[in-house]
């Protein structure tokens, strides 16, 4: 059995210096009001054009990302390696609205797609739609495309184009990508982004992923009907599955907007959801692939019992367990030390352009009910079991 006790096994890879670091950035991000400030001040810093991206490259960057371009996650790439956990190199650069920088975007992930090809610990690429195309037209065909003038079709299938040149390079390179969930108000277009892609490229096996949020309440059914239209269109269906990461936000849009919100109305009622789908998945292994992305204890083991059930080996290429860099270590390292296959997300992007992903990560950590106390827990006993062998 899998225990996420073992802190010797979850640790390996960070050296004692390593340790007390993590150890007192995990205590900063515990402080909800330093996270507020350090917020704020960052921001301004940048729009003053303080010289403090060199404390922020050394610190939270250094945790959580992986270096500004590919080139500097070759290092990291390497270490996760080494302990048999794949990486998944994450373009974290947000917001941009240009059709040069749409482009380049699309660029930067046909480039990480070319980097996983040829290094077997790079298992899947990954985007968000929104890097690629105007957050504008996305929201506007979210209910249909029937309303949209001449202007915004074109705008929608050069948009569409560049999904699909990320996905045809995914299958040329044999090379899985994931495209990522993103708000509600864009989410419909994705789907039917991805499932177009799907039904294209996942003839002989998913290549291309979507991802499901499941602390939306409409997810396990859309699960379902995906799993039926495919079988009907006779290709496989590709799922990362996740909790979700927007959650504050949907429920504020849904006030403010009067509409029913999205999202669960309690966290009962996403991990009921998150764990019937994996079970739904293995059920049904055959026709999909798996990538479960959780932090979550409970449902990894869920996940190692379901496979168990199923007589699937651990090591079976549909199915993987993935987490966050800088996060969940005792998860990622104990399942990969297990057989398992696990993947952690690396993002990477010059420190500025990542700045939101970053502090969406220490907003996200400080709202987690237990997830702060359970990290600090964690880094407190394996640095005293190695002062003990001192």
């Amino acid at each position: 059995m899998i225990s996420f006790d073992n802190t010797e096994i979850a640790f390996a890879g960070k050296s004692d210096s390593d340790l007390q670091w993590s150890y007192r950035l995990f205590k900063m991000i515990g402080m909800p009001w330093l996270v507020k400030f350090g917020k704020v001040a960052t921001n301004v810093a940048f729009a003053i054009h303080l010289p403090i991206k060199g404390l922020i490259k050394k610190t939270i960057f250094k945790h959580f990302c992986g270096g500004e371009n590919i080139d500097d996650c070759k290092g990291k790439i390497e270490e996760l390696g080494r302990f048999k956990i794949g990486t998944i190199l994450d373009y974290s650069v947000e917001g941009k609205t240009t059709e040069g920088d749409l482009d380049r975007t699309r660029d930067e992930i046909i480039a990480s797609i070319a980097t996983a090809k040829n290094n077997k610990n790079i298992p899947f690429a990954v985007f968000k739609v929104t890097g690629v195309a105007q957050t504008s037209i996305l929201r506007k065909a979210n209910g249909g495309a029937e309303d949209l003038s001449e202007a915004d079709r074109k705008e929608l299938a050069v948009s569409m184009q560049r999904v699909d040149a990320i996905c045809k390079a995914a299958y040329e390179a044999d090379v899985p990508v994931f495209i990522d969930a993103e708000d509600s108000w864009f989410q419909d277009t994705i789907d039917r982004m991805v499932n177009a892609m799907m039904s294209k490229y996942n003839k002989e096996k998913a290549v291309v992923f979507n991802t499901l949020q499941m602390y939306r309440h409409d997810r396990l059914a859309f699960l379902k009907k995906t799993h039926l239209e495919a079988v009907a269109g006779q290709y496989f269906v590709g799922i990362k599955m996740v909790r979700g990461a927007y959650m504050e936000k949907e429920r504020e849009a849904a006030a403010k907007d009067g509409y029913p919100s999205p999202i669960h109305a309690t966290k009962e009622d996403t991990d009921r959801d998150y764990d019937q789908g994996l079970a739904y998945i293995v059920e049904h292994i055959e026709q999909f692939a798996l990538c479960a992305g959780t932090h979550n204890e409970i449902s990894s083991l869920r996940l190692v019992e379901l496979m168990a059930e199923k007589g699937l080996d651990p090591t079976d290429p549909r199915l993987f367990f993935a987490q966050l860099l800088g996060m969940s270590d005792h998860i990622s390292y104990n399942v990969a030390h297990e057989g398992y296959n696990v993947a952690k997300y690396v993002p990477y992007g010059p420190v500025k352009e990542v700045m939101p992903y970053l502090l969406r990560r220490a907003e996200e950590n400080t709202s987690v009910a237990g997830q702060m106390g359970r990290e600090l827990s964690l880094i407190v006993k394996e640095k005293k079991r190695r002062k003990a062998l001192k």
